[in-house]
């Protein structure tokens, strides 16, 4: 509440360093506190809403009547706060100086009490933004570490069946030599022989 406060106070006096260069500049430029009472009137007169008439009478102690001008003149000093605000030497403490303050410089939202409706409603949005891209990250983070995981067993599901693959090549490569290999030492053998007694007998028969 008290930094919502702080803001509104701010964001009028930004406004009132606007406006004193605007329409009502012979009443703000260099205020006084008859200035302002005096601007102030020709505001209310002007079909004022009922949160600025409500300002007025708490302000005031009475409400805005088109017939008391004199009796209002007599309500100068109730503008002092407001005065030395808008000169950036104080601010008012007081909340209906402040909405007054305002009025003044019309600022919107006013009163208090509708600056800080809108101030919470726009961070409810802002948290829900942020929920929302906070989700947003989260499912964004799920969906890469399922991609990830998905494409760690697709390798897993590659790599078991290479394995498979290599597992059954090689068995079949020591079927195929407890196969194939006796034969082949079997004719190399038998040649073998076959070939040393030839040379035996040529020998023999060299001799004869």
């Amino acid at each position: 509440m008290n930094n919502t406060l702080e803001e509104y106070i701010k964001a009028i006096k930004m406004k009132y360093e606007t406006e004193k260069e605007g329409e009502y500049f012979d009443f703000l430029y260099n205020p006084s506190r008859g200035k302002l009472r005096d601007l102030c009137w020709i505001i209310f007169e002007d079909n004022p809403t009922q949160d600025d008439l409500n300002v007025f009478r708490n302000l005031f102690c009475l409400d805005f009547n088109h017939t008391q001008k004199n009796k209002f003149k007599d309500q100068k000093d109730k503008f002092r706060p407001i005065e030395t605000f808008f000169k950036g030497e104080t601010h008012p403490s007081n909340i209906d100086a402040i909405n007054l303050a305002a009025i003044l410089v019309d600022f919107q939202p006013r009163p208090f009490k509708k600056f800080n409706e809108k101030c919470r409603i726009e961070d409810a949005k802002q948290i829900k933004n942020l929920r929302e891209v906070a989700v947003e990250i989260d499912n964004n983070g799920i969906e890469k570490n399922v991609l990830v995981n998905n494409g760690h067993e697709e390798s897993k599901e590659v790599s078991k069946t290479e394995n498979s693959l290599l597992d059954f090549a090689s068995l079949f490569s020591k079927k195929m030599v407890q196969k194939i290999y006796p034969r082949k030492i079997i004719t190399v053998a038998v040649g073998a022989v076959a070939l040393i007694s030839s040379a035996c007998l040529y020998l023999v028969q060299k001799k004869d």
